[in-house]
């Protein structure tokens, strides 16, 4: 099975079903090996390549501008701002001076004249959302930004932002995104029910917690170069409960012979309103792996059995969760 690829919401842009993750280009992946991912990515249909400012403090960005030299046309790009790049007062936000710069920053980093999908990186408390959704409106009719999305925005932030939109007729956010994943399921409370109603299409980050649901962290072994042992932060993300399910779902998905990653995923393309799950890699071969997921033959028992294990992760416990303090 090739590639599928999705609207994103209603607002006629299309992503690949599995979308690029790139926070590891230039940090745990060397220059040469992230050059590799990316065209490797595109030779297998990936095309949606999501990425931030504050990636990699800024080589994400560079090396995927170096990577699709010649071959613009073929990814859709993401970027996001509004996480802190500096310690000032102007170096954080969604407001006007803030996302101008970043988006002007971006747009050289990348190399491109164009940023196909551009997501406020997480709600601003301290800026009016009429002026940030005034200043997306203005970046899309300056032919800056094709599409707006948002990222780590409460469901009643998401409905009010396209309240806003509809009521001054500025362009609407057609995707959020959101950490999402069998230990994570916490946008089918009220996320997912928006989305549905409104157009909008989820893009979930963390689809395999990290690795975790990889089945590489078994029984809390920590494997040289992976993420947990890279980013020692990424350790406390794991409770005692997330270990265990993953150790059960390892299990589980081998009962059915299928790669643990393979069906994380699959399990999510299967939920409503799921345009993209984005998924990292640091070296090419990851990517053959994640786009098996495309090959699993869904089935009622495999729905009914990973529903079940998981439940318990539908309460407000995130995974993953970026805000200004």
């Amino acid at each position: 099975m090739g590639m599928q690829y999705r609207p994103l919401g209603k607002s006629g842009l299309k992503v690949s079903a599995i979308g690029l993750g790139t926070n590891a280009l230039g940090s745990r992946a060397d220059k040469p090996t992230s050059i590799n991912i990316i065209h490797a990515a595109l030779e297998l249909g990936i095309n949606f390549i999501d990425t931030a400012n504050v990636y990699s403090g800024g080589q994400s960005e560079k090396i995927i501008g170096e990577a699709l030299r010649g071959r613009r046309g073929e990814a859709v790009v993401a970027t996001k701002a509004g996480l802190p790049v500096g310690s000032g007062p102007y170096d954080r936000g969604a407001s006007r001076r803030h996302l101008l710069a970043q988006v002007e920053h971006s747009l050289n980093s990348l190399a491109t004249d164009y940023i196909d999908l551009f997501y406020v990186h997480t709600f601003d408390p301290e800026t009016p959302l009429e002026k940030t959704l005034s200043t997306l409106d203005d970046l899309v009719r300056f032919g800056k930004v094709r599409y707006v999305a948002a990222s780590n925005y409460w469901p009643w932030e998401l409905a009010v932002a396209l309240g806003l939109s509809d009521r001054y007729g500025w362009p609407r956010f057609a995707g959020v995104q959101s950490s999402y994943s069998l230990v994570d399921r916490w946008p089918e409370i009220e996320l997912l029910p928006l989305c549905r109603h409104q157009g909008v299409g989820l893009v979930a980050y963390y689809p395999l917690a990290g690795g975790l649901l990889t089945g590489k962290y078994r029984s809390g072994a920590v494997p040289q170069g992976s993420r947990m042992d890279k980013v020692p932060r990424f350790r406390t993300m794991i409770d005692e409960s997330r270990q265990n399910f993953a150790d059960r779902f390892a299990d589980f998905a081998r009962d059915h012979h299928l790669e643990p990653a393979a069906l994380s995923i699959a399990w999510l393309l299967q939920q409503s309103s799921v345009s993209s799950a984005i998924v990292g890699a640091t070296n090419p071969d990851q990517l053959f792996g994640n786009v098996q997921a495309l090959e699993v033959a869904w089935s009622s028992s495999l729905d009914s059995g990973l529903d079940q294990m998981s439940r318990a992760y539908t309460q407000d416990n995130k995974f993953g969760w970026y805000r200004l303090n």
